[in-house]
């Protein structure tokens, strides 16, 4: 099962998110952008979980 890899922050909106660009995570896939991020302590602000960075798809494929 493969991440969707989600290309607009959940928080600002509008930041576009590439998907081989430094973006955070929660287990979820709750998708921020680094600012965001950082603004919330790397927290979600959905379940509680921790933001961590997300992983790069090697060569852009799925």
């Amino acid at each position: 099962m493969a991440l969707e890899m989600r290309d607009r922050c959940e928080r600002c909106g509008t930041t576009e998110l590439p998907a081989d660009g430094p973006v955070r995570i929660c287990s979820y896939e709750c998708t921020f952008c680094l600012a965001c991020g950082e603004a919330m302590a790397q927290v979600c602000p959905h379940c509680g979980g921790e933001l961590v960075a997300r992983p790069r798809r090697a060569g852009g494929g799925a």
